[in-house]
């Protein structure tokens, strides 16, 4: 599967969250995810991540899409765990032997209150990044940006978002083809070769970044734009949409508070 397919509204299907509002949703997303963050515990943002992960099983979202997405978060979380727990606390729960230079034996000392301490930061990164991903896959982006719009973000910043979604996709194209290039050209074929090609490719797409900006901004200038770009229209809130997302934070607001 292509990076464009996997980050791109492909996956925006009809299901049952399509038609809700995406400032209903976005509103619910924000309240659960200041639930996930103060929470002190492990059962609530687990809880939220499971509940997050139906929901995109319930949108036919495919596991190995799911996955792409959660890769990064989930290895930021693997590094906070392990250094967590071989770094921070004071109960010492076990010791690891890791061989080293001259014969030497390098001894990591694993805490039982630093574990728990990168499982409670782990469950709530899961949990939080979740929320994020089952938002992604139930709102298209331009609603999306609609709904930041409605909650008075500043307009800079959405114009900003607006103008790098657009041209993300440009440049995951352009990345593919240097890639590719490369490969055809034994570029990776050994750890040396394969860090300086990558190393092309990153100042590649840097440079083609900052030139597409200026051709941007001329192209916008000379079609008239003057800071103001205009948004889609939102529709009056419906009362029975608002009920639910009523109910569905109250629910969890009572389990947070368990």
């Amino acid at each position: 599967m292509a990076p464009c397919e996997c980050l791109s509204e492909h996956f925006s299907k009809k299901h049952f969250l399509s038609g809700i509002d995406a400032r209903v949703k976005l509103l619910v997303v924000l309240a659960l995810l200041l639930m996930v963050l103060s929470y002190q515990g492990i059962f609530f943002p687990l809880l939220v991540a499971g509940g997050a992960l139906m929901l995109c099983a319930k949108m036919r979202i495919s596991v190995k899409v799911l996955l792409m997405r959660m890769a990064q978060p989930l290895l930021l979380s693997v590094i906070v765990l392990v250094l967590k727990c071989f770094f921070t606390g004071e109960d010492t729960m076990f010791f690891i032997s890791l061989p080293t230079s001259h014969f030497s034996l390098l001894t990591l000392t694993g805490h039982r209150d630093g574990l728990m301490e990168g499982v409670r930061i782990t469950s709530k990164i899961l949990g939080g990044v979740s929320l994020v991903i089952a938002l992604g896959f139930a709102t298209p982006f331009i609603e999306f940006v609609a709904a930041l719009s409605w909650l008075r973000v500043p307009r800079p910043f959405i114009e900003i978002m607006m103008f790098a979604y657009r041209y993300l996709f440009v440049f995951l194209e352009d990345a593919e083809t240097i890639y590719s290039a490369q490969k055809n050209r034994l570029g990776y074929s050994g750890i040396r070769k394969g860090l300086n090609s990558f190393g092309v490719l990153t100042g590649s797409l840097v440079l083609r970044g900052f030139e597409q900006s200026q051709k941007t901004a001329d192209a916008m200038i000379q079609r008239g734009y003057t800071g103001d770009m205009p948004m889609l229209k939102n529709q009056p809130l419906k009362a029975a949409e608002l009920a639910i997302a009523f109910i569905v934070v109250i629910t969890g607001g009572a389990v947070w508070m368990i």
